[in-house]
C-alpha cells in the first residue's frame, strides 16, 4: 500500500495595515460612508507588502495574509483583528500607516488596544518622521508610544520591508527603525496599489499614487521637504503606465497624483506623454487630479500635455497674495504677477483650479484678510478656494524654530489639522483667529460670487454641473459638517463607542436621539443648498449671456506688468514685486534681442 505524504500546511503571518482618522471637537472619530481623499501611504504599504508576500520573504513555508483599512471610510474592526491574530498564535503585526500629526492621538489610542492584547504594533508616517528629522530629542507623545512597546518606523518603506518583516515574525523588532538618511530611489520601486473593494470606498472611485517624491523649494511651513527631501526622485513612465493598466483592469480610472509638486518632477514630460498614449491608443479614460506650483505654466508644453493626459483638476499652493507673507513662509517661487496668467492657462484647457490660501501670517488682521479675499474674487479666476490656518506642523522649519525658542505650542496634536489655532499669532487672539478662519469661507462663497464662478466655467466651455458639485462639496462640507473638505466625505458616521478616551462615553438614550436630530438637520439643510445650487446653475445655463461672460479676472493677460490691479497696490511689497517682474521682462527682452542679432550676424 502506497504511503500518503501529507503536505505540511504553511504557517501564516498576518499583516494588518491601518490608516487612522482623527477626532472631532466632540471627541468622535471623523469617518464617512465614503471618504474623499485616498491614502497614498496605505496604497504604498499595501503594494509593498503584497510584493513581499509574492517573493516569500519569510520563507516558502510561511504565508502572509494582508488586510488594509482606512478609518476615514469605515469603522475599524479592532476586536475582530485582535481575535484573528490571537487565533493565529499571535503571529502577526498591526502597522498603523501614514499617521499625520492630527491623527497621532487616535493612532496611539488604537495601538494601546492592540498592545493590551500583546499584539505587535508598528507606527509610521509624517508625524513620526518629521519629529525625528527636525527635533533634537524624541517628543513626549512619541516616547509614550515607544514605552507602550510600539515600534516607530521612520522614513520610507521601499527596500526596507524584508528585514523589518523578518524581525517582526521572529519577535525581534527594535523600538525604532530610522531610514531618513537613506531615501530610496523611485525608479523601479514597488508600485502603490489597492483593490477595487478598497477604492470604491472613496468618492469617485479614485485611486492614488506618487509619481515622484521630494520638492526643490523651501517653504517654512512644509514637512515634505524635511521628510522626503528636496531632491526630485521619480518613477519611470513605464512604471506609471503599468500602474494605470493594473488599476484600469479592475475598473479604476480616476487618480490623485500625490506628488507635492508634479511640475517639478524631472520626469513629468515622459510620464504625461505615456498617459496620452494610454488614452489615445489603449482607450483608457483617465481622470487625474494633481498638485502643481504657480509657475508651472512657464514650463513649455506642461499645461497642454497635462490636459491631454487626462488632468481634470489641479491644486495650487497659492498661499497668499501679499509678497511680505510669502517671504515669511520662504515661498519666494510664488510671483503674484504670474497668478492670473497661470490660472487662465488652466481654464483655457478646461481644467478646474483649486487653490489653498493660508490665514494667520504675522501681518494679517481680520480687515486685511477680508480685503485680500475680495481682491481675489475680483482679480483672480480661481474656481475653488480653500482656507487653512498657518500651523507649525511637526516636521516643518516653523515648528522647529518655535520649539527651540520655547514658544507656546498646543500640546494636543489632534488640533494640528490646519483648522485649529495651535500657536500665538501676535496681534490676534486665538478666538479672533478662529473667527477669521470661519469668516473667510463665507466671504468667498457668497451667492453672488458662486454665480460668478459658474458663469466663468460656462464661458470657458466647462461643465457647470461639475462646478456646482465642487462648490456643494467644498463649501458644503464646511458649513454643514463643520470639517475641512480635505477631511470630508459623504454621510458622516459617528460611533458611540469610538470616542476619545479622555472624554466620557455618552448614554445611548442621549446619544442616538441627538445623532438622529443632527442627521435630519445637517442633511436637510444640505439638501436645500444642493437644490438652490442646481436652480442657479440651470438658470445661468439657459441665459445666452453666460456663454460670453467676461470680467476682470478672465480678461486675457497681454502684459501682466502693465496691468492696473488692486492686488499690485496693496503695499510696498506688492509694488516691489511688480517692479521686479518688469525688470525680469526687460532682461528677457534684451536677451532675446541680442540672440536675434547674433543669429542675423551669423547668417
Amino acid at each position: 500500500m502506497a504511503l500518503q505524504i501529507m503536505e505540511r500546511p504553511a504557517r501564516k503571518f498576518m499583516i494588518e495595515l491601518l490608516k487612522p482618522s482623527h477626532y472631532d471637537d466632540d471627541g468622535y472619530v471623523v469617518q464617512w460612508w465614503r471618504g474623499s481623499i485616498p491614502s497614498n501611504s496605505l496604497s504604498a504599504l499595501y503594494g509593498i507588502t503584497l510584493d513581499a508576500r509574492e517573493r516569500r520573504v519569510l520563507g516558502d513555508d510561511i504565508d502572509i495574509e494582508i488586510n488594509a483599512y482606512d478609518e476615514t471610510n469605515l469603522t475599524l474592526p479592532i476586536r475582530r483583528i485582535i481575535r484573528r491574530i490571537m487565533r493565529n498564535d499571535n503571529c502577526g503585526i498591526v502597522f498603523i500607516v501614514g499617521v499625520q500629526s492630527n491623527q497621532f492621538p487616535r493612532a496611539v489610542h488604537i495601538a494601546r488596544q492592540f498592545r493590551a492584547a500583546g499584539i505587535k504594533v508598528a507606527l509610521g508616517g509624517f508625524h513620526v518622521s518629521g519629529c525625528f528629522a527636525m527635533l533634537p530629542q524624541i517628543p513626549p507623545d512619541i516616547q509614550e508610544a515607544i514605552d507602550l512597546g510600539v515600534t516607530m518606523f521612520v522614513g520610507e518603506a521601499e527596500g526596507r520591508i524584508d528585514d523589518f518583516l523578518r524581525a517582526a515574525y521572529k519577535g525581534e523588532l527594535r523600538p525604532i527603525y530610522n531610514y531618513l538618511a537613506e531615501l530610496p530611489e523611485m525608479d523601479g520601486a514597488t508600485l502603490p496599489f489597492l483593490t477595487k473593494d478598497h477604492i470604491r470606498r472613496y468618492l469617485g472611485n479614485i485611486g492614488s499614487f506618487d509619481a515622484g517624491r521630494g520638492c526643490p523649494f523651501s517653504c517654512s511651513f512644509c514637512t515634505i521637504i524635511n521628510v522626503q527631501g528636496r531632491k526630485s526622485r521619480y518613477r519611470t513612465a513605464d512604471d506609471v503606465a503599468a500602474l494605470m493598466r493594473q488599476h484600469a483592469s479592475q475598473g479604476v480610472r480616476s487618480f490623485f497624483i500625490t506628488d507635492d509638486n508634479f511640475a517639478r518632477n524631472k520626469n513629468w514630460e515622459a510620464i504625461l506623454d505615456r498617459l496620452i498614449v494610454l488614452r489615445r491608443q489603449e482607450k483608457i479614460r483617465l481622470n487625474i487630479t494633481m498638485q502643481v506650483d504657480t509657475l508651472c505654466h512657464k514650463i513649455p508644453n506642461f499645461v497642454e500635455k497635462a490636459a491631454r493626459a487626462g488632468v481634470k483638476k489641479i491644486f495650487i499652493g497659492l498661499e497668499n497674495i501679499n509678497p511680505e507673507n510669502l517671504k515669511i513662509a520662504s515661498k519666494g517661487q510664488n510671483r503674484i504677477t504670474e497668478y492670473r496668467k497661470m490660472l487662465q492657462a488652466w481654464h483655457k484647457v478646461k481644467v478646474m483650479t483649486f487653490a489653498g490660501y493660508i490665514l494667520g501670517f504675522p501681518g494679517d488682521t481680520p480687515e486685511s484678510i477680508a480685503r485680500d479675499i475680495e481682491i481675489i474674487k475680483r482679480e483672480l479666476p480661481i474656481d475653488i478656494l480653500e482656507f487653512f490656518i498657518l500651523t507649525p506642523l511637526p516636521g516643518s522649519q516653523d515648528h522647529k524654530q518655535l520649539y527651540l525658542k520655547g514658544a507656546r505650542l498646543d500640546p494636543d496634536m489632534n488640533k494640528y489639522d490646519l483648522e485649529h489655532v495651535t500657536s500665538d499669532h501676535g496681534s490676534m487672539t486665538s478666538e479672533q483667529m478662529a473667527a477669521v478662519y470661519d469668516r473667510a469661507w463665507h466671504i468667498y462663497y457668497t451667492p453672488e460670487h458662486i454665480e460668478t464662478l459658474i458663469k466663468r466655467n460656462i464661458a470657458a466651455g466647462m461643465r457647470s454641473s461639475r462646478m456646482a458639485a465642487m462648490i456643494f462639496y467644498y463649501y458644503g462640507c464646511y458649513i454643514h459638517e463643520r470639517v475641512h473638505p480635505l477631511q470630508g466625505g459623504a454621510f458622516r458616521r459617528k460611533v458611540r463607542t469610538q470616542r476619545r478616551p479622555d472624554m466620557p462615553r455618552e448614554n445611548p438614550f442621549i446619544f442616538y436621539p441627538k445623532r438622529l436630530a443632527e442627521i435630519a438637520s445637517t442633511y436637510g439643510k444640505a439638501g436645500m443648498y444642493a437644490l438652490w445650487l442646481q436652480r442657479v446653475r440651470r438658470r445661468l445655463e439657459k441665459n445666452p449671456a453666460s456663454r460670453n461672460y467676461i470680467d476682470l479676472a478672465t480678461t486675457p493677460v497681454v502684459d501682466e506688468t502693465a496691468e492696473s490691479l488692486e492686488m499690485y497696490e496693496l503695499n510696498d511689497a506688492t509694488r516691489a514685486a511688480v517692479e521686479q517682474a518688469r525688470a525680469r521682462q526687460r532682461r528677457a527682452q534684451k536677451a532675446a534681442a541680442a540672440s536675434t542679432a547674433q543669429s542675423a550676424n551669423a547668417s
